[in-house]
Protein backbone atom coordinates (compact mmCIF):
# COMPACT_ATOMS: atom_id res chain seq x y z
CA UNK A 1 0.00 0.00 0.00
CA UNK A 2 2.81 2.25 -1.32
CA UNK A 3 0.56 5.35 -1.70
CA UNK A 4 3.15 7.60 -1.27
CA UNK A 5 4.81 6.95 -3.97
CA UNK A 6 1.51 7.34 -6.50
CA UNK A 7 1.01 10.12 -8.57
CA UNK A 8 -2.30 12.29 -7.66
CA UNK A 9 -5.48 10.71 -8.74
CA UNK A 10 -4.49 7.01 -9.06
CA UNK A 11 -6.67 4.29 -8.44
CA UNK A 12 -6.11 4.03 -4.97
CA UNK A 13 -5.98 0.34 -3.46
CA UNK A 14 -9.32 -1.52 -1.27
CA UNK A 15 -6.97 -1.60 1.66
CA UNK A 16 -6.30 2.76 1.83
CA UNK A 17 -9.89 3.27 1.54
CA UNK A 18 -10.66 0.54 3.66
CA UNK A 19 -7.79 1.93 6.82
CA UNK A 20 -9.31 5.56 6.22
CA UNK A 21 -12.81 4.23 7.10
CA UNK A 22 -11.47 2.32 9.99
CA UNK A 23 -9.99 5.55 11.01
CA UNK A 24 -12.68 7.40 10.65
CA UNK A 25 -15.00 4.49 12.09
CA UNK A 26 -13.65 4.65 15.83
CA UNK A 27 -15.64 7.64 16.07
CA UNK A 28 -19.07 6.54 14.35
CA UNK A 29 -18.41 3.24 16.63
CA UNK A 30 -17.69 4.87 19.86
CA UNK A 31 -20.92 6.78 19.31
CA UNK A 32 -23.40 4.24 17.78
CA UNK A 33 -22.44 0.61 19.60
CA UNK A 34 -23.17 2.82 23.20
CA UNK A 35 -27.05 3.82 22.12
CA UNK A 36 -28.46 0.56 23.03
CA UNK A 37 -26.22 0.80 26.48
CA UNK A 38 -27.45 4.19 27.25
CA UNK A 39 -30.36 3.54 29.76
CA UNK A 40 -27.38 0.78 31.35
CA UNK A 41 -24.97 3.65 32.04
CA UNK A 42 -27.29 6.25 33.10
CA UNK A 43 -28.99 3.74 35.46
CA UNK A 44 -25.19 2.13 37.09
CA UNK A 45 -23.86 5.66 37.19
CA UNK A 46 -26.71 7.40 39.09
CA UNK A 47 -28.01 10.05 36.36
CA UNK A 48 -30.85 11.37 37.50
CA UNK A 49 -32.19 13.35 34.32
CA UNK A 50 -33.34 11.24 31.88
CA UNK A 51 -31.72 13.50 28.89
CA UNK A 52 -28.48 13.95 30.59
CA UNK A 53 -27.91 10.39 29.44
CA UNK A 54 -26.94 11.93 26.11
CA UNK A 55 -23.74 13.67 27.24
CA UNK A 56 -22.23 10.22 26.86
CA UNK A 57 -22.63 11.39 23.14
CA UNK A 58 -22.34 14.50 23.30
CA UNK A 59 -19.24 14.86 24.91
CA UNK A 60 -17.39 12.87 23.15
CA UNK A 61 -18.34 15.53 20.28
CA UNK A 62 -16.97 18.36 22.43
CA UNK A 63 -13.72 16.42 22.65
CA UNK A 64 -13.31 15.69 18.98
CA UNK A 65 -14.44 19.48 18.35
CA UNK A 66 -11.82 21.12 20.08
CA UNK A 67 -9.00 18.73 19.55
CA UNK A 68 -9.11 18.56 15.83
CA UNK A 69 -7.36 22.20 15.96
CA UNK A 70 -4.30 20.68 16.97
CA UNK A 71 -4.07 17.80 14.93
CA UNK A 72 -3.64 19.90 11.48
CA UNK A 73 -1.03 21.38 12.32
CA UNK A 74 0.98 18.64 14.26
CA UNK A 75 0.71 16.60 11.22
CA UNK A 76 1.85 19.52 8.98
CA UNK A 77 4.81 20.13 11.44
CA UNK A 78 5.86 16.54 12.06
CA UNK A 79 3.87 14.73 9.21
CA UNK A 80 0.84 12.70 9.14
CA UNK A 81 1.94 9.38 10.88
CA UNK A 82 3.39 10.97 14.13
CA UNK A 83 -0.31 13.10 14.38
CA UNK A 84 -2.42 9.60 13.93
CA UNK A 85 -0.17 7.97 16.70
CA UNK A 86 -0.91 10.85 18.88
CA UNK A 87 -4.59 10.23 18.82
CA UNK A 88 -4.67 6.55 18.82
CA UNK A 89 -2.87 6.88 22.28
CA UNK A 90 -5.37 9.15 23.73
CA UNK A 91 -8.03 7.07 22.45
CA UNK A 92 -6.81 4.22 24.19
CA UNK A 93 -6.11 6.08 27.61
CA UNK A 94 -10.04 7.12 27.42
CA UNK A 95 -11.39 3.94 26.59
CA UNK A 96 -9.36 2.30 29.55
CA UNK A 97 -11.17 5.29 31.57
CA UNK A 98 -14.35 4.37 30.44
CA UNK A 99 -13.97 0.76 30.92
CA UNK A 100 -13.23 1.53 35.15
CA UNK A 101 -15.23 4.69 35.62
CA UNK A 102 -16.96 4.55 39.05
CA UNK A 103 -18.82 7.80 38.12
CA UNK A 104 -20.55 9.43 35.68
CA UNK A 105 -18.04 12.22 35.37
CA UNK A 106 -15.33 9.92 35.28
CA UNK A 107 -17.13 8.57 32.35
CA UNK A 108 -17.79 11.66 30.98
CA UNK A 109 -13.79 12.44 31.12
CA UNK A 110 -13.37 9.23 29.12
CA UNK A 111 -15.44 10.31 26.48
CA UNK A 112 -13.96 13.56 26.37
CA UNK A 113 -10.65 11.45 26.10
CA UNK A 114 -12.18 8.87 23.44
CA UNK A 115 -13.30 12.07 21.61
CA UNK A 116 -9.97 14.44 21.75
CA UNK A 117 -8.02 11.04 20.48
CA UNK A 118 -10.38 9.64 17.87
CA UNK A 119 -9.78 13.67 16.23
CA UNK A 120 -6.31 13.01 15.31
CA UNK A 121 -6.93 9.55 12.83
CA UNK A 122 -10.05 11.65 11.32
CA UNK A 123 -7.88 14.68 10.86
CA UNK A 124 -5.13 12.46 9.63
CA UNK A 125 -7.09 10.65 7.26
CA UNK A 126 -8.85 13.66 5.56
CA UNK A 127 -5.36 14.95 5.23
CA UNK A 128 -3.90 12.09 3.37
CA UNK A 129 -6.82 11.91 0.77
CA UNK A 130 -5.94 15.36 0.39
CA UNK A 131 -2.26 14.60 0.27
CA UNK A 132 -3.10 11.98 -2.89
CA UNK A 133 -6.25 13.27 -4.74
CA UNK A 134 -7.73 16.53 -5.17
CA UNK A 135 -11.11 17.72 -7.12
CA UNK A 136 -13.88 14.98 -8.03
CA UNK A 137 -11.10 12.63 -7.64
CA UNK A 138 -11.00 13.38 -3.76
CA UNK A 139 -14.81 13.64 -3.97
CA UNK A 140 -15.02 9.75 -5.03
CA UNK A 141 -12.10 8.46 -2.37
CA UNK A 142 -14.30 10.22 0.35
CA UNK A 143 -17.60 8.79 -0.76
CA UNK A 144 -16.02 5.39 -1.28
CA UNK A 145 -14.42 5.64 2.76
CA UNK A 146 -18.19 7.35 3.90
CA UNK A 147 -19.48 4.09 2.02
CA UNK A 148 -17.47 1.81 3.90
CA UNK A 149 -17.39 3.40 7.15
CA UNK A 150 -21.07 2.99 7.31
CA UNK A 151 -21.04 -0.18 8.12
CA UNK A 152 -20.13 0.66 10.95
CA UNK A 153 -23.53 2.42 12.26
CA UNK A 154 -25.28 -0.63 10.81
CA UNK A 155 -24.19 -2.89 12.49
CA UNK A 156 -22.45 -1.03 15.81
CA UNK A 157 -26.16 -0.71 17.82
CA UNK A 158 -26.47 -4.78 17.25
CA UNK A 159 -22.82 -4.93 18.23
CA UNK A 160 -23.90 -3.28 21.42
CA UNK A 161 -27.22 -4.73 21.76
CA UNK A 162 -25.58 -8.45 21.66
CA UNK A 163 -22.37 -7.38 24.08
CA UNK A 164 -25.47 -6.61 26.66
CA UNK A 165 -26.42 -9.40 26.69
CA UNK A 166 -23.07 -11.28 27.47
CA UNK A 167 -22.01 -8.81 29.62
CA UNK A 168 -22.53 -5.18 30.53
CA UNK A 169 -22.21 -1.87 29.54
CA UNK A 170 -18.33 -2.09 30.34
CA UNK A 171 -17.49 -4.44 27.97
CA UNK A 172 -18.87 -2.14 25.08
CA UNK A 173 -15.92 -0.47 25.77
CA UNK A 174 -13.46 -3.45 26.07
CA UNK A 175 -14.40 -3.68 22.10
CA UNK A 176 -13.75 0.07 21.62
CA UNK A 177 -10.44 -0.54 23.35
CA UNK A 178 -9.26 -3.61 20.97
CA UNK A 179 -10.47 -1.34 18.26
CA UNK A 180 -8.51 1.83 18.44
CA UNK A 181 -5.25 -0.58 19.32
CA UNK A 182 -5.97 -2.71 16.04
CA UNK A 183 -6.29 0.62 14.03
CA UNK A 184 -3.79 1.93 15.33
CA UNK A 185 -1.31 -1.30 14.54
CA UNK A 186 -2.52 -1.49 11.15
CA UNK A 187 -1.85 1.93 10.36
CA UNK A 188 1.57 2.03 11.89
CA UNK A 189 2.50 -1.20 10.12
CA UNK A 190 0.83 -0.26 6.68
CA UNK A 191 0.63 3.00 5.72
CA UNK A 192 3.50 4.77 4.89
CA UNK A 193 3.55 8.84 5.34
CA UNK A 194 2.64 10.96 2.88
CA UNK A 195 3.72 14.49 3.68
CA UNK A 196 7.61 14.24 2.61
CA UNK A 197 10.48 15.88 4.82
CA UNK A 198 10.68 18.80 2.23
CA UNK A 199 6.94 20.36 2.28
CA UNK A 200 7.18 19.45 6.58
CA UNK A 201 6.10 23.46 7.54
CA UNK A 202 8.39 24.10 10.71
CA UNK A 203 6.65 25.16 13.62
CA UNK A 204 5.90 28.54 13.95
CA UNK A 205 2.60 30.40 15.98
CA UNK A 206 2.70 32.74 13.11
CA UNK A 207 2.21 30.47 10.15
CA UNK A 208 -0.12 28.23 12.37
CA UNK A 209 -2.40 31.66 12.84
CA UNK A 210 -1.60 32.66 9.05
CA UNK A 211 -3.26 28.90 8.08
CA UNK A 212 -6.06 29.13 10.14
CA UNK A 213 -7.19 32.80 9.46
CA UNK A 214 -7.20 32.08 5.25
CA UNK A 215 -8.86 28.72 6.57
CA UNK A 216 -11.42 30.95 8.04
CA UNK A 217 -11.49 33.52 5.82
CA UNK A 218 -11.97 31.76 2.43
CA UNK A 219 -15.46 32.37 1.35
CA UNK A 220 -15.76 28.42 -0.25
CA UNK A 221 -14.02 26.96 2.39
CA UNK A 222 -16.18 28.64 5.18
CA UNK A 223 -19.37 28.32 3.39
CA UNK A 224 -19.10 24.75 2.89
CA UNK A 225 -17.77 24.19 6.25
CA UNK A 226 -20.97 25.76 8.13
CA UNK A 227 -23.23 24.28 5.99
CA UNK A 228 -21.89 20.53 6.78
CA UNK A 229 -22.08 22.14 10.30
CA UNK A 230 -25.44 22.88 10.37
CA UNK A 231 -26.66 19.70 8.68
CA UNK A 232 -24.52 17.50 11.17
CA UNK A 233 -26.18 19.53 13.96
CA UNK A 234 -29.71 17.93 12.92
CA UNK A 235 -27.68 14.61 12.47
CA UNK A 236 -26.09 14.93 16.48
CA UNK A 237 -29.65 15.65 17.67
CA UNK A 238 -30.94 12.19 16.04
CA UNK A 239 -28.36 10.17 17.28
CA UNK A 240 -28.28 12.05 20.65
CA UNK A 241 -32.08 11.38 20.88
CA UNK A 242 -32.83 8.16 18.95
CA UNK A 243 -32.49 6.00 21.85
CA UNK A 244 -35.09 7.40 23.48
CA UNK A 245 -37.13 7.95 20.64
CA UNK A 246 -37.23 4.92 18.46
CA UNK A 247 -36.53 2.36 21.75
CA UNK A 248 -38.53 4.15 24.15
CA UNK A 249 -41.27 6.39 22.43
CA UNK A 250 -42.13 3.76 19.67
CA UNK A 251 -41.52 0.54 22.29
CA UNK A 252 -38.70 -1.12 20.02
CA UNK A 253 -36.81 -2.17 22.55
CA UNK A 254 -33.96 -4.71 21.88
CA UNK A 255 -35.54 -4.36 18.00
CA UNK A 256 -33.86 -0.77 18.08
CA UNK A 257 -30.52 -1.50 16.32
CA UNK A 258 -32.39 -3.34 13.42
CA UNK A 259 -34.28 0.34 12.86
CA UNK A 260 -31.49 2.57 13.96
CA UNK A 261 -29.27 0.39 11.40
CA UNK A 262 -31.46 0.74 8.35
CA UNK A 263 -31.25 4.53 8.58
CA UNK A 264 -27.57 4.44 8.49
CA UNK A 265 -27.85 1.48 5.47
CA UNK A 266 -29.86 4.45 3.76
CA UNK A 267 -27.07 6.77 4.47
CA UNK A 268 -24.23 4.52 3.45
CA UNK A 269 -26.00 3.57 -0.23
CA UNK A 270 -26.47 6.70 -0.87
CA UNK A 271 -22.61 7.79 -0.08
CA UNK A 272 -21.99 4.79 -2.51
CA UNK A 273 -24.10 5.89 -5.16
CA UNK A 274 -22.51 9.24 -4.98
CA UNK A 275 -18.88 7.65 -5.60
CA UNK A 276 -20.05 6.84 -8.83
CA UNK A 277 -22.22 9.97 -9.63
CA UNK A 278 -19.82 12.60 -8.43
CA UNK A 279 -17.10 11.95 -11.72
CA UNK A 280 -20.18 12.71 -13.83
CA UNK A 281 -22.36 15.37 -12.50
CA UNK A 282 -19.74 16.91 -10.05
CA UNK A 283 -19.76 17.95 -6.62
CA UNK A 284 -21.78 21.26 -5.94
CA UNK A 285 -25.00 19.85 -8.73
CA UNK A 286 -24.82 16.77 -6.29
CA UNK A 287 -24.69 18.65 -2.99
CA UNK A 288 -27.32 21.06 -3.67
CA UNK A 289 -30.01 18.37 -5.10
CA UNK A 290 -29.42 16.46 -1.95
CA UNK A 291 -29.74 19.43 0.19
CA UNK A 292 -32.92 21.00 -1.73
CA UNK A 293 -34.85 17.44 -1.42
CA UNK A 294 -33.65 17.04 2.31
CA UNK A 295 -35.12 21.03 3.23
CA UNK A 296 -38.74 20.36 1.27
CA UNK A 297 -38.68 17.00 2.47
CA UNK A 298 -38.16 17.85 6.36
CA UNK A 299 -40.83 21.11 5.94
CA UNK A 300 -43.33 18.71 4.52
CA UNK A 301 -43.22 16.08 7.25
CA UNK A 302 -42.87 18.37 10.25
CA UNK A 303 -46.28 19.79 9.07
CA UNK A 304 -47.35 15.98 8.83
CA UNK A 305 -46.18 15.74 12.94
CA UNK A 306 -48.07 18.67 13.76
CA UNK A 307 -51.21 17.11 12.61
CA UNK A 308 -50.21 14.26 14.18
CA UNK A 309 -49.72 15.81 17.72
CA UNK A 310 -45.72 14.93 17.09
CA UNK A 311 -46.44 11.02 17.19
CA UNK A 312 -46.40 10.11 13.46
CA UNK A 313 -47.00 6.39 12.86
CA UNK A 314 -43.96 4.38 12.83
CA UNK A 315 -43.88 3.61 8.91
CA UNK A 316 -44.43 6.72 7.97
CA UNK A 317 -41.51 8.11 10.56
CA UNK A 318 -39.35 5.52 9.42
CA UNK A 319 -40.04 6.10 5.78
CA UNK A 320 -39.10 9.67 6.27
CA UNK A 321 -36.05 8.77 8.03
CA UNK A 322 -34.64 6.69 5.33
CA UNK A 323 -35.50 9.19 2.75
CA UNK A 324 -33.38 11.82 5.10
CA UNK A 325 -30.77 10.29 5.74
CA UNK A 326 -30.26 8.68 1.81
CA UNK A 327 -30.10 12.71 0.70
CA UNK A 328 -27.97 13.37 3.68
CA UNK A 329 -25.39 10.71 2.44
CA UNK A 330 -25.12 12.43 -0.64
CA UNK A 331 -24.07 15.72 0.92
CA UNK A 332 -21.37 14.97 3.77
CA UNK A 333 -18.20 13.83 1.07
CA UNK A 334 -19.18 16.17 -1.29
CA UNK A 335 -19.37 18.98 1.53
CA UNK A 336 -16.11 18.08 2.68
CA UNK A 337 -14.23 17.88 -0.50
CA UNK A 338 -15.72 21.77 -1.98
CA UNK A 339 -14.42 22.98 1.77
CA UNK A 340 -10.93 20.81 1.11
CA UNK A 341 -10.85 22.22 -2.45
CA UNK A 342 -8.98 25.47 -2.07
CA UNK A 343 -7.10 24.26 1.05
CA UNK A 344 -4.50 21.55 -1.01
CA UNK A 345 -1.40 23.98 0.11
CA UNK A 346 -2.26 23.94 3.98
CA UNK A 347 -4.01 20.52 3.69
CA UNK A 348 -4.01 19.89 7.28
CA UNK A 349 -4.36 22.96 9.22
CA UNK A 350 -7.57 22.97 6.74
CA UNK A 351 -8.60 19.43 8.12
CA UNK A 352 -8.13 20.28 11.31
CA UNK A 353 -10.06 24.07 10.23
CA UNK A 354 -12.96 22.41 8.71
CA UNK A 355 -12.95 19.24 11.25
CA UNK A 356 -13.29 21.51 14.44
CA UNK A 357 -15.41 24.22 13.22
CA UNK A 358 -18.13 21.61 11.46
CA UNK A 359 -18.35 19.66 14.86
CA UNK A 360 -18.22 22.58 17.16
CA UNK A 361 -21.37 23.82 15.39
CA UNK A 362 -23.25 20.54 15.42
CA UNK A 363 -22.04 19.62 19.06
CA UNK A 364 -23.94 22.46 20.16
CA UNK A 365 -26.67 22.46 17.97
CA UNK A 366 -26.88 18.45 18.27
CA UNK A 367 -26.81 19.04 22.03
CA UNK A 368 -29.85 22.01 22.47
CA UNK A 369 -31.96 19.48 19.99
CA UNK A 370 -31.47 16.59 22.34
CA UNK A 371 -32.16 18.41 25.08
CA UNK A 372 -35.23 19.83 23.82
CA UNK A 373 -36.88 15.88 23.51
CA UNK A 374 -40.39 16.14 24.63
CA UNK A 375 -41.90 12.76 24.21
CA UNK A 376 -42.66 13.42 20.80
CA UNK A 377 -40.67 13.83 17.25
CA UNK A 378 -41.49 17.91 16.96
CA UNK A 379 -37.85 18.92 17.89
CA UNK A 380 -36.38 15.83 15.87
CA UNK A 381 -38.00 16.98 12.66
CA UNK A 382 -37.92 20.75 13.45
CA UNK A 383 -34.38 20.38 13.45
CA UNK A 384 -33.46 18.72 10.36
CA UNK A 385 -36.52 21.47 8.82
CA UNK A 386 -34.36 24.98 9.84
CA UNK A 387 -30.94 23.83 9.65
CA UNK A 388 -31.32 22.50 6.09
CA UNK A 389 -32.60 25.67 5.22
CA UNK A 390 -29.76 27.16 7.00
CA UNK A 391 -27.30 25.12 5.55
CA UNK A 392 -28.97 25.79 1.85
CA UNK A 393 -28.25 29.58 2.56
CA UNK A 394 -24.43 29.02 3.69
CA UNK A 395 -23.84 26.91 0.42
CA UNK A 396 -25.89 29.99 -1.65
CA UNK A 397 -23.31 32.28 -0.58
CA UNK A 398 -20.38 30.36 -0.21
CA UNK A 399 -20.77 29.48 -4.72
CA UNK A 400 -21.41 33.81 -4.83
CA UNK A 401 -18.30 33.93 -3.94
CA UNK A 402 -16.23 31.22 -5.24
CA UNK A 403 -14.35 32.29 -8.12
CA UNK A 404 -15.27 31.17 -11.85
CA UNK A 405 -12.60 30.49 -14.60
Amino acid sequence: MNQSKQPAGHQASFEFIALMAVMTSIIAFSIDAMLPALPQIAADLGVADVNDRQLVVIVLFIGLALAQIAYGPISDTMGRKPAAYIGFTIFIIGSLMCIFAGTFEIMLIGRFLQGVGAAGPRIVSLALVRDLYSGRAMAKIMSMVMGIFIIVPVVAPSVGQVLLLVGDWRLIFVALLAEGIIGLAWFAWRQPETLRADRRAPFSLRRILGAFGEAFSHPVTLGYTVAAGLVFGAFVGYLASTQQVLGELYGLGAQFPIYFGANALAFGAASMLNARLVMKLGMRRLAGSGLGATSVLSVVFFIVTLLLDGHPPLWALMGYLLLTFFFVGVLFGNFNALAMEPMGHIAGVAAAVIGSLATIISSVLGWALGQAYDGTVRPMIAGFAVLTILASVSMILAERYRPHP
